[in-house]
């Protein structure tokens, strides 16, 4: 096959193979080039026969005719028009750069029913919605996916952050999940952020996304899969262990990949964890294709910035003020510093413009202490009541508590005599966000919802070892290790960890013991049950007497 001939025949559209079995080789070699906007260099060398197959083959010396200015379109047009007689062949060729590439398996999975039917939904009735939130993302893509391909993880989870959020830092979740990735307070401090009263790396786009690059990674080494690493974000990393131990016989031949929806055929997972993951394959469908899909994306300027390091305390408005930055930009760039002021006990990095960090610690340096400071300090003389305190200095019960989340009180509700207060101002109370204690946690979706502990579940806490948990709850290291389908010892903080029978083998520890020793601890389980409420003794007693006095009255009569 000549050179032209098997050109003619690559892994062309389908549309443009007609086209290119009539073209003249002239044509080919001038119009091609030009239609992908390359120069060309030489032509590939001819493919050698069967017979020749043995036979080093020299290469080729025939070289590509030059083309001395890259051909605007509209030239290129005009010549595929006078080639081919129309400009179809143009935009078949557009269509090979246009065709997007993903570094996540969606094309293995894209007919799936679940995955077509996100993709619809994505496509026309939450169209708007889902416009809106990529063109959001547009602000923050870029820098999640520079840091994902810098820790070698796949570029396309910036979707997750978009399933999970909407690319929102501000996302607060009924179970108080938090910021642009969702984390809890519990799982973000093992990542390494920090969640205090004062700030809240969740809601921090930069520091949140170096978390759940941290532990996608974990997940992903547990699991082997980028899936099921996912599955385990999102529902948890101990279900979806004891999920893969449960149903290992029905997981049989599946790999890689097909793991996850192996497992999500069963009845084991959450609806929601089930269909996280076509979700995830939907929207990177219809985000790398919106005008095929009819979306409209408007891009953002992109999150970016310089990092001063400013000192404990520090008001943003000062900042604001040194750098000549305005207030409502200062106050996105810093979506974690909460209440208007860096952290009292530790010198922080602050965000500001790109371009005006210098100037912004030269000002900041030749500023007295307490222009920079966000507060002034009062000392509680007297005995009296934080209203009371608050009044008397200006500000609102609210904002002195805002300031001072570790005050000391007496029984009596009276601030304790000695201790200092601080006294926010006024500038640095412009920056402050009204919002709740970031280390709260609740889980379920209404205030009296039942904790976990209460459902036989525990969280693993930063520090905690498997074997002390097991302890804890009056099991042995091995039985803790079954109930979640664990094979080794390690575990996560934020992970969830089965242990309602650990609770039941603890309370028969203590019920049933041998000899005496199964007496009395029958004897004392039963004082307890009748201190309750109201015991039948009690009632036995009552009704006992009333007997006597009634009999006492007969007599009287008598």
């Amino acid at each position: 096959m000549n050179p032209v001939s098997a050109f003619q025949a690559g892994p062309w559209p389908r549309s443009l193979r007609p086209l290119l079995a009539r073209t003249s080789t002239l044509a080919l070699l001038v119009l091609l080039p030009a239609c992908r906007g390359l120069r060309p260099t030489a032509i590939p060398a001819p493919l050698p026969s069967p017979t020749q197959a043995s036979t080093p083959v020299a290469p080729a010396s025939l070289a590509a005719t030059e083309v001395a200015d890259p051909a605007t379109r509209d030239e290129v047009v005009r010549t595929a028009i006078s080639v081919f007689g129309d400009s179809s062949a143009v935009t078949a060729v557009d269509s090979l750069s246009d065709e997007p590439v993903w570094d996540i398996d969606v094309r293995a999975y894209e007919t799936h029913d679940r995955v077509e039917h996100y993709v619809e939904l994505f496509s026309n009735k939450a169209r708007d919605r889902f416009s809106s939130r990529l063109s959001r993302g547009t602000r923050y893509e870029p820098m999640i996916r520079a840091k994902l391909r810098a820790s070698g993880m796949p570029e396309d989870l910036t979707y997750l952050a978009l399933i999970e959020s909407g690319y929102d830092p501000h996302a607060y979740s009924r179970a108080a999940a938090v910021g642009m990735w969702q984390f809890m307070s519990s799982t973000a401090r093992a990542v390494g952020m920090r969640v205090d009263w004062w700030m809240d790396e969740r809601r921090d786009p930069a520091r949140s996304t170096d978390g759940a690059i941290r532990f996608l990674g974990e997940l992903q080494n547990q699991f082997g899969s980028l899936y099921l690493a996912a599955a385990a974000y999102n529902g948890g990393p101990g279900r979806v262990s004891r999920g893969l131990t449960r149903f290992a016989e029905e997981l049989e031949g599946a790999e890689g990949e097909d793991r996850f929806f192996a497992l999500a055929e069963q009845d084991y997972l959450r609806a929601e964890t089930k269909n996280y993951v076509p979700q995830l394959i939907a929207a990177a469908l219809v985000a790398k294709m919106p005008a095929r899909h009819g979306l409209r994306i408007d891009t953002l300027p992109e999150y970016a910035y310089d990092s001063v390091r400013v000192a404990a305390g520090s008001s943003l408005a000062a900042v604001a003020a040194a750098g000549g930055i305005d207030g409502s930009e200062l106050r996105d760039l810093n979506p974690a510093l909460l209440r208007g002021i860096t952290p009292p006990d530790a010198d922080v990095w602050v965000r500001v413009p790109v371009g005006r960090g210098e100037g912004v610690r030269s000002a900041l340096d030749t500023l007295p202490t307490d222009a920079v400071r966000g507060y002034r300090t009062a000392k509680v003389s007297s005995a009296t009541t934080p209203t009371a305190f608050a009044t008397s200095h200006g500000v609102s019960m609210k904002q002195l508590r805002w300031f001072n989340p570790d005050w000391r009180t007496t029984k009596k509700g009276r601030l304790v005599v000695g201790q200092s207060l601080r006294l926010p101002h006024d500038a640095a109370l412009s920056y402050a966000r009204d919002i709740p204690d970031p280390s709260l946690e609740k889980y379920g979706g209404t205030a009296g919802a039942s904790s976990l502990g209460a459902r036989g579940v525990h969280v693993v806490r930063r520090g905690e070892t498997l074997g002390g948990i097991a302890r804890r709850y009056g099991l042995k290291e091995t039985q803790l290790k079954a109930m979640n389908g664990l094979r080794g010892s390690r575990i996560l903080a934020g992970q969830t960890l089965q242990i309602r029978h650990s609770t039941k083998a603890a309370a028969s520890k203590k019920n049933v013991t041998s000899g005496k020793g199964s007496t009395k601890a029958k004897s004392q389980n039963s004082t307890v049950k009748k201190s309750a409420g109201k015991t039948p003794v009690t009632k036995k007693k009552a009704t006992s007497t009333k007997k006597k006095v009634a009999q006492s009255k007969s007599k009287k009569k008598k």
